[in-house]
């Protein structure tokens, strides 16, 4: 076991001094650490092959990302989403809640479909950042709406990334989380809007608002309904074959192209030559974070450290399993919310599924939600950091304060799924 922790040490020592001291980008900080642990753990020539095998374990979810990000890419410069946010302030600004609600609902969405916090912030959060400021929204209560929001657009369903990671470790299909994911997500999302922004937005002045809103309303008028086809296009596509199941499933990545294909004659010009490289560049960091992670997960693997982990915490007393659980995951997701899936999540999702004998859909579920903390958790805090950078708050920890009690909220409830799984899975 000493061999072991004395890997896992220099793993995560190599990491952090990339992360912090060199500044390196956490994918590249973990492919270094990866690198140095296989050559600690004495792995020799097959050091390349799992680097290799590593990188790309989780392609699947990359395809899924990049595709998803052009999808959203298009939309944006379609003009599809100024027209929506447009719409749903002409429509509701007498209802205030239920403004804050469906806002809430489109900073998500990016999430929803690429499990990425990162682009529910960069698309949708940056769209909506102005739009809640001339609420009378402060920026910091903006900026915690827009990272909390992007923390639950990961986990809603239908795509989320980090159960992903668990199904693929302890060899579970992603398949019946879309009930469970959205009992865990949506009913947090309408508290959290309204717990961060409503006493402020309670007074909106419709008046004021509606001189900045008028580019949005000459796209919207201009191209009227056939402007949001794109949209209607995906949520058909994912009727047929992941609800109604109708014919061999096509997969995430194709149905993300081909609704920004019919996105390209819907609303504005779109220069596709330059549209497709700005949305793989806005995918990168995350897509650099998940192959970073795939071959520091493959050679704590190979090395043994992966087994001590698991080990640690099933040697962990039964009354201390949740606890771990709610305080391990987002910390290690200080450095990726994936990995932490990957590295912590598979043991507890084993403790809780198989020898508590609980729902696994219930139980990955709920782990997954927990994981996403991660992503306000610094140093990479991806959620947390990008909200703060589109809403000028500096620095980004009055991001976080602001955002202690809705986390301390969703681990509390998130807990509630894990310990009860077994008589919340009756509902589905």
């Amino acid at each position: 076991m000493t061999a072991y922790f004395i890997t896992f040490v220099i793993m995560v020592g190599v990491f952090m001094v990339g992360c912090f001291a060199l500044k390196l980008p956490v994918g590249v900080s973990m492919m270094i650490a990866a690198l140095c642990g296989a050559i600690e753990g004495g792995l020799g020539l097959e050091t390349l092959r799992m680097m290799v095998e590593g990188e790309f374990g989780y392609v699947d979810t990359i395809l899924t990302i990049g595709c998803a990000m052009i999808f959203m890419k298009v939309i944006e410069d379609s003009g599809a989403l100024d027209a929506l946010s447009s719409l749903i302030i002409e429509k509701f600004h007498k209802a205030p809640a239920v403004l804050l609600i469906l806002i809430m609902l489109i900073i998500m969405f990016p999430g929803m479909i690429t499990g990425s916090s990162t682009a529910a912030v960069l698309s949708a959060g940056s769209i909506m950042a102005p739009v809640l400021a001339l609420m009378g929204i402060d920026a910091v209560t903006a900026g915690s709406i827009i990272a909390m929001g992007a923390l639950l657009g990961m986990i809603a369903p239908p795509v989320n990334t980090a159960a992903l990671i668990i199904c693929a470790g302890i060899d579970v299909p992603y398949v019946g989380f879309e009930g469970p994911l959205a009992l865990l997500t949506f009913p947090l999302a309408i508290l959290f809007v309204l717990l961060l922004g409503y006493k402020q937005a309670r007074h909106l002045d419709y008046e004021k608002l509606k001189p900045a809103l008028v580019e949005q309303d000459a796209v919207r008028k201009q191209y009227g309904l056939k402007i949001y086809i794109p949209l209607v296009v995906l949520v058909l596509l994912m009727v047929v074959f992941k609800v109604l199941k109708l014919g061999e499933d096509i997969g995430m990545p194709l149905m993300f192209l081909l609704s920004a294909i019919t996105g390209l004659f819907t609303g504005k010009k779109i220069n596709v030559l330059q549209a497709v490289p700005a949305a793989i560049r806005t995918a990168a960091p995350v897509m650099g974070i998940l192959m970073g992670v795939g071959m520091f997960i493959e050679v704590m693997t190979a090395t043994g450290v992966r087994g001590l982990v698991v080990i640690s915490c099933l040697r962990l007393p039964k009354f201390l399993w949740l606890v771990a659980c709610a305080v391990s995951i987002p910390l290690f997701g200080a450095v990726s919310s994936y990995g932490a899936c990957s590295v912590l999540g598979v043991p507890f999702a084993y403790i809780y599924a198989s020898l508590l004998g609980g729902n696994s859909v219930i139980v990955l579920a709920a782990i997954s939600l927990i994981a996403a903390v991660g992503d306000m958790m610094p140093p990479t805090a991806l959620a947390g950091l990008f909200a703060a950078q589109i809403t000028d708050v500096k620095p980004y920890t009055k991001i976080l304060k602001r955002c202690i009690v809705p986390i301390v909220i969703l681990l509390v409830y998130a807990c509630i799924f894990l310990q009860f799984s077994k008589k919340i899975a009756v509902l589905f």
